[in-house]
């Protein structure tokens, strides 16, 4: 049987990359066969199917004496997302149709229809990363850092962080009502008008003569060709060195991630290594670039993750440039999607990755080389208060970078 093949790397909202993954085989074959109806299966298989009958029995219970009405595509998915569930992963989830289009919208860079906002997860909770300029969501007053308690009424919480995606989407016009809880403020209600969003995951500008800036708010499938033409237009107004901002970016995918970082590394090296279950090993190469050598200052913060931190640690494995700000979020897993037919996709865990040099870093993220605490960045972000030139972690990035570009 054939899937297909994404590779996501993210905390939050993925990949698009298509390959044929082979026959997905049910256990090893043995002699002894066993009778299952009018077909003969293997040990294996067999006890396998006797262990979920009890999900059949059910249904044919509900079947014969349920008083309401049964849609079994609701049966299926929920049992679905049941099996996902009890993993305890938050991200190994199965995606109903609306989160599936919803998630691929985002990953692909797509316009969409919806409120125009990044979100992540922190420990049990959804928060708005940041709503994007223009946005239904920042016209509607939403802040960074605001906590997402329900959409319409339903109950949200870092598990369900595809579904809330999905959920926030609709048509052009619709409203959607958000509970937040925001510092200070306690829980509130806002009422967001859906509009078209379209979205661009790299900013930037110079900063001086010879210092250029960017920001990357996720990797998605445009996010390589982007950064790359935003780098060239930089050094093309003088840039001799950059500043990378990857606070708050929560990841995505694997392949942009890889273009980006191919930028600063000699071709065919190392950049990343991922391993799975079986201790199969998959390496990701360096394209090459033509700014090897270019100083760089990574500024990182605690929800800076997973492809983000696959990108620290290329930085800091072959010691491209200093790393300045707090200690990154610790995702050093990857997940791969699987199309599960119906427009439905299966998101599972598979694998850990390990920087150049072999670290892990799951659960325990990237010490910066130059500590700097911002404890008042998520209160300025919502309070909408927040000055790139009182930013003490941008700051001392660029003190750093003007002693090394003269």
């Amino acid at each position: 049987m054939n899937k297909s093949k994404k590779i996501w790397i993210a905390v939050t909202v993925a990949l698009i990359v298509v390959t044929n993954i082979g026959t997905y085989f049910l256990g090893p074959i043995i002699s002894e066969n066993l009778p299952f109806g009018n077909v003969i299966i293997d040990r294996n298989l067999y006890n396998e199917v006797a262990q979920f009958q009890k999900l059949f029995l059910v249904k044919s219970e509900l079947e014969a004496y349920y008083s309401g009405k049964i849609n079994e595509n609701n049966l299926v998915t929920d049992a679905i997302k049941g099996m996902t569930n009890s993993l305890n992963d938050p991200y190994t989830v199965f995606m109903d149709q609306s989160e599936t289009k919803a998630f691929n919208s985002e990953i692909q860079g797509q316009q969409y229809v919806g409120i125009g906002a990044q979100v992540s997860t922190k420990g049990n909770n959804i928060i708005i990363v940041a709503p994007f300029d223009g946005s239904p969501a920042q016209k509607a007053g939403i802040m960074p850092y605001d906590v997402l308690l329900k959409i319409d009424g339903t109950a949200v919480t870092a598990k369900d962080l595809d579904k809330a995606v999905a959920m926030m989407k609709g048509k052009a016009g619709t409203k959607v009502t958000l509970t937040i809880e925001r510092q200070g403020k306690g829980t509130i209600n806002v009422d967001v008008t859906r509009e078209n969003v379209v979205y661009n995951t790299v900013s930037g500008n110079m900063v001086n003569n010879n210092i250029g800036y960017i920001h990357m708010s996720m990797f998605d499938e445009n996010t390589g060709a982007n950064f790359d033409k935003k780098l060239e237009e930089l050094k093309k107004q003088g840039a001799k060195g950059l500043i990378i901002d990857l606070r708050d970016n929560g990841g995505g995918l694997l392949t942009d991630c890889i273009d980006v970082a191919s930028n600063f590394v000699d071709k065919n090296k190392t950049l990343v290594y991922t391993v799975d279950k079986n201790n199969y090993k998959d390496v990701s190469y360096s394209s090459g670039g033509d700014s090897i050598g270019m100083p760089l200052v990574l500024l990182v913060n605690g929800n800076t993750a997973s492809a983000s931190e696959i990108f620290t640690g290329v930085v800091k494995d072959y010691k491209l440039g200093t790393i300045v700000g707090e200690k990154t979020f610790g995702k050093g897993i990857v997940q791969n999607t699987f199309d599960t037919g119906d427009n439905t996709l299966l998101k599972v865990t598979i694998a850990k990755w390990y920087t150049p040099l072999g670290e892990n870093i799951n659960h325990t993220g990237f010490k910066p080389d130059v500590e700097v605490d911002f404890p008042q960045y998520e209160t300025e972000l919502q309070n909408n208060t927040y000055s790139i030139n009182t930013d003490q972690q941008y700051n001392k990035a660029l003190e750093i970078l003007k002693a090394k570009v003269k």
